[in-house]
């Protein structure tokens, strides 16, 4: 399984469109030719393995306790990456931890759900980066509640709207699987 396997996954699934003429609204307002939605690859076990993998290997080697993000979009990635890091040579631990997008207004009104305790160091993830105005609210809450945060990890760097320009600007590192370029070039002809 390569990131030659998950391209083709976007584009078997639809879940990669490209329409020059009329473009798509992006969560940012912008208009774009490309859309990318990763829920769909998420919501099929094989390329969700794949993603969980290549995530694997790209965070094996950083010292973190936690995975996680932004309500909705990251509790699926976090999830996969937490199970595919435990069941893989050599074993990971990584906790999972959602931020919610404004705090729970009953029961313990907690705004991140998961076991954590300040000082623990995590990552953030989202499936697409664009002007990464997700991963940096959801850096700073994690922050907020005392977590260590460096690093985020997409799946897609769209590599528009200096995204990881300002991912750098808050002290975060980014760790990409793809790059919008990639999923242009391996367009099906």
């Amino acid at each position: 399984m390569s990131k030659q396997d998950l391209l083709q996954a976007f584009h078997t699934t639809n879940a990669f469109q490209w329409n020059e003429r009329t473009g798509f609204r992006l969560a940012s307002g912008r208009t774009s030719p490309y859309y990318i939605d990763c829920r769909i690859v998420l919501s099929h076990p094989e390329p969700r393995h794949l993603v969980a993998q290549l995530a694997y290997d790209s965070l094996q080697h950083f010292m973190f306790d936690l995975v996680g993000g932004l309500e909705i979009g990251a509790i699926p990635l976090a999830t996969c990456i937490s199970d595919y890091g435990y069941s893989a040579q050599p074993c990971r631990t990584w906790r999972t931890f959602v931020v919610r997008k404004q705090a729970k207004d009953h029961g313990l009104g907690k705004l991140i759900e998961g076991t954590f305790s300040p000082g623990d160091t995590a990552i953030i993830v989202d499936d697409v980066l664009t002007t990464g105005g997700s991963l940096i609210k959801a850096a700073d809450a994690a922050r907020e509640a005392g977590l260590v945060v460096t690093r985020a990890l997409v799946i897609v760097d769209r590599s528009e709207q200096e995204g990881q320009q300002r991912l750098a600007d808050h002290g975060l590192e980014l760790v990409r699987l793809l790059t919008l370029d990639d999923l242009k070039e391996s367009q099906p002809a």
